[in-house]
């Protein structure tokens, strides 16, 4: 397992639509172990092959240690709920900046494993904010275009700001 260089805003890596996978083999285990390394290490609780510049639409998440981690390749929401919900979001590729966005509260999604067996399966609250966060990545949105004009050019002032020391 490697700790991989997380991409920063604004690298244009983030805004690009990953590529599905096509190869279940152990390049993909690899990836896998990989992202969950670095998202650890980060630290956060999900990230996608695009945050350290792979072109493969895998994310991996870990909400909990009681949850486990949860690896998703090729994911597509089937169907999402009317109902939304608010949380706070941010990325390990803009650490520290953090703002309320408003999804869909719960989601119905179908995915493959590291093996290629799809799956379908229904989250709700947390777990499916951030499968949408991370779905949203994998299609070159990142997460601040969930943002009004206003919040989002006040966040990236800020973050901007706290960067440069």
């Amino acid at each position: 397992m490697t700790i991989r260089r997380i991409l920063r805003y604004p690298d244009p890596g983030l805004f690009r639509v990953c590529s599905a996978v096509t190869s279940f083999d152990s390049a993909l285990s690899e990836l896998a172990d990989d992202l969950l390394e670095t998202m650890r290490a980060a630290p956060g609780v999900g990230i996608t092959a695009a945050h350290i510049g792979v072109d493969q639409r895998i994310f991996v998440l870990e909400l909990s240690k009681e949850d486990g981690v949860r690896i998703y390749v090729n994911p597509d929401i089937l169907e999402s709920d009317t109902g939304t919900i608010i949380f706070n979001e941010g990325s390990v590729s803009m650490p520290g900046a953090i703002e309320e966005v408003e999804r869909p509260k719960s989601v119905r999604l179908r995915y493959q494993d590291l093996t290629g067996a799809l799956h379908e399966e229904e989250a709700h609250g947390f777990h499916a904010v951030c499968i949408q966060h991370e779905i949203d990545q994998l299609d070159g949105i990142f997460w601040l275009q969930r943002l009004s004009r206003l919040k989002r050019e006040r966040l990236v002032t800020k973050w901007k700001k706290s960067q440069r020391g």
